[in-house]
């Protein structure tokens, strides 16, 4: 696959406060590539360094091995969707969509040509004269999409677009947005702070976190080999337990020994160890690995979600299978549903989850008595 953008060694600060932090990142052609983290982790100011609305500090943005540091973004073959579109009122959906055209002096035999197509991709095959102030969110959003897309840029930017809308049509915008992609073969490059968004649309996951980047992989790499309990909470729940490797495939944790699938640690060498709600089955006290009393039961529609006492720490269970609050019961761990990580400076911050119970019981105590 040939690359087409290289970000090598970028640096951003805002007075004085350090924002990116020494960026490596290869981008390539006919990628849908998701930039993920929290709020304020430079996601967002990365997407604008590549659209030439900001210029690093240090380091260089290569497209196609040019160094475009300087290059304004008009001159660049990159377009962006916006959170909040900025699509022109008085204009209709078909003189939003053929504005970039018009501006180029495009015959109008093209414009025509190309706006009908551009609407039909994005499924607005007979909006052309409707005003933009009576369109949905979502119909807004496509808009938005073909007007960015019609002057077949080779990069398209999109700075969380699906943030203003509500859940059933985010679900929908990104199937739309996956298709989209892969029917056009632009380069797509997402900005979310959304786990599930990143998961169900990218073929490739950034995880970011102040101003750096733990991990680059696959969706399918990113939630099952997490790189540290940072990466680990951020993508997906994740029970997250103090362990020792104790030899390549065994390791040791809440008082018990199991066969897990990772090797290459050191000789009793202390990890991270990540187990994911759904991978923890739930079994008779006899047939349990170890015991736990549940503290909470929540129903989530298709599963339960359980919060278990195992020694103190609180896992989190998801299951088909009702159990009661108070019940003792046995937990099973197959070798494939247990993760080996390293210690890291994240280690110890996450993966508990006694905020399920008895921190969020005292908020509901404290607001009664008030």
């Amino acid at each position: 696959m040939k690359k087409i953008i290289e970000l090598k060694n970028i640096t951003k600060s805002f007075d004085g406060e350090p924002v990116l932090k020494g960026i490596n990142l290869d981008i390539y052609d006919n990628e849908f590539l998701t930039l993920l983290g929290p709020s304020g982790c430079g996601k967002t100011t990365l997407l604008r360094l590549i659209g030439g609305f900001e210029t690093p500090d240090e380091g260089e943005v290569v497209f196609l091995g040019q160094v475009i540091n300087d290059v304004p973004p008009h001159q660049r073959n990159v377009n962006t969707v916006f959170q909040k579109y900025a699509l022109f009122p008085h204009l209709n959906v078909f003189e939003n969509v053929a504005f970039p055209l018009r501006e180029k002096k495009v015959p109008k035999d093209e414009i025509e040509k190309r706006v009908t197509e551009m609407l039909s991709l994005v499924a607005l095959s007979g909006f052309e004269r409707r005003n933009i102030t009576s369109l949905s969110g979502g119909q807004q959003q496509r808009v938005a999409i073909a007007r960015a897309l019609i002057g077949q840029p080779q990069v398209l930017l999109l700075d969380e677009p699906l943030g203003a809308l509500d859940l059933k049509l985010r679900k929908d915008m990104q199937v739309e947005l996956k298709k989209i992609q892969k029917q056009t073969g632009i380069t797509f490059i997402f900005v979310t702070h959304d786990q599930e968004e990143a998961l169900s649309m990218s073929d490739t996951v950034v995880v970011m976190s102040e101003g750096k980047i733990h991990q680059i992989g696959t969706p399918i790499d990113i939630y099952n080999e997490p790189i540290n309990a940072f990466v680990a909470d951020f993508i997906g729940e994740s029970n997250i337990l103090d362990g020792f490797m104790l030899e390549d495939f065994r390791v040791t944790f809440s008082g018990q020994t199991f066969d897990c699938l990772d090797k290459g640690f050191g000789y009793n060498e202390a990890v991270d160890v990540v187990v994911r709600p759904e991978d923890v089955d739930i079994v008779s006290l006899e047939e349990g690995q170890v015991a736990g009393v549940v503290t909470s039961v929540t129903f989530m529609g298709v599963h339960y979600e359980i919060i278990v006492d195992v020694g103190g720490f609180k896992w989190m269970i998801q299951t088909t299978d009702f159990v009661d609050v108070g019940e003792h019961i046995g937990i099973k761990l197959d070798p494939d549903a247990i993760h080996i990580m390293k210690k890291s400076e994240y280690s110890d911050l996450y993966g508990d989850y006694s905020f399920f119970s008895d921190e969020m019981e005292e908020a509901v105590e404290g607001e009664v008595k008030a």
